[in-house]
């Protein structure tokens, strides 16, 4: 070829590059032709451009965007540096998606595995409420204990004071009921990006327990026996008194005091609580019982909406079960302590 320009197939073929994808290169400004003949439009190349060209080809075939190659290859080498390790970043960070992804597939396939969907919002919310019940001092009720069963799943924690605990719907499952305890920080964590997805994904395995939302994470159940608190809600009677109350104020009235034990009370259209007097809605029998601030309050916070609803039963010496009125799949029993 005259002047030492080559046709754009014998460079197609030098440097790795479709003559297509050279034209597509030369519109958009990232690899010129050296000439273009104005009677034919042949498009022209010379040797010196190959170098240029091979790394176009390259940083293609690793993923780069081509507005980022053009940064590349006509930046500052510290700026192109910082580019390419930015990308770098990217491409693990969605390998490890991917790769997340086809393991939680696979599990789904296989007869061991369970897979539950529900509403994103719905298990944030949750996470919410029932982590701060988790016991870190005790060894089987350091972590939360997740249930994925045919119809809902739950999510259970206590302190050995309150037991939390809060049932979402399931939208679509596959597999036999599994159960699984994870760390109650690791599941906290997930709390805002679980947030911000529609749905969420649970699947339990042999092996770990993982979480689909905007991406898979993946926790490890810890290896305990969790206790059944079946139990607990068996020997729970019929309530024989009901309060709805305003949450916020029962639970500003329940911190003011200065003691360890806080009295409630109720008396007519009235909760007293220590010595403060709260409109509320009473039904039953009167009741006087006793509660440790520090274990009520925490079950009151963790509601939503303006009221609470507290069922007490016939024996004082059972847990009131603290409801929101807007919210009646979550609940906490709080034990209460001698008055």
């Amino acid at each position: 070829m005259s002047d030492g320009l080559l046709s754009i197939s014998v460079f197609a073929r030098r440097v790795g590059i479709t003559p297509s994808a050279l034209r597509f290169y030369a519109d958009c400004g990232v690899l010129t032709p050296a000439k273009v003949d104005p009677v034919t439009g042949y498009r022209l190349y010379h040797p010196g451009q190959e170098d240029r060209a091979v790394l176009v080809r390259r940083l293609r075939e690793a993923g780069l965007p081509l507005p980022k190659v053009t940064e590349v290859l006509d930046g500052a080498p510290e700026a192109t540096g910082e580019i390419l390790r930015e990308h770098l970043r990217s491409v693990r960070e969605a390998a490890e998606s991917a790769a997340l992804v086809v393991e939680e597939v696979l599990a789904e396939r296989s007869s061991r595995a369970t897979s539950a969907t529900i509403g994103g919002a719905e298990l944030a919310g949750a996470i919410r409420q029932v982590v701060p019940a988790v016991d870190s001092t005790h060894p089987t009720l350091a972590g939360v204990l997740v249930e994925v069963d045919t119809a809902e799943v739950r999510l259970i924690a206590s302190d050995r004071y309150r037991l939390a605990m809060r049932s979402l719907t399931v939208s679509a499952m596959t597999g036999a009921p599994r159960r699984a305890v994870v760390g109650g920080d690791e599941l906290a964590a997930l709390g805002p990006e679980v947030a911000r997805s529609a749905t969420a994904t649970l699947t339990v395995d042999d092996r770990y327990l993982s979480i689909r939302a905007t991406a898979p994470v993946r926790l490890t159940p810890a290896d305990v026996e969790y206790p059944d608190y079946r139990v607990v809600l068996a020997q729970l009677g019929e309530p024989v008194s009901r309060v709805v109350t305003g949450r916020e104020r029962l639970r500003d009235a329940v911190l003011a005091g200065d003691s360890a034990k806080v009295l409630l009370g109720t008396g007519g259209d009235e909760l007293v609580v220590g010595a403060s007097r709260l409109p509320a809605l009473c039904a039953g029998e009167t009741v006087l019982t006793a509660f440790d601030p520090a274990v009520l309050a925490p079950a009151l916070e963790a509601g939503v909406g303006p009221d609470a609803l507290l069922e007490f039963t016939a024996d004082p010496h059972q847990p009131v079960v603290v409801r929101s009125a807007d919210q009646g799949d979550f609940r906490t029993l709080v034990m209460p302590v001698p008055r």
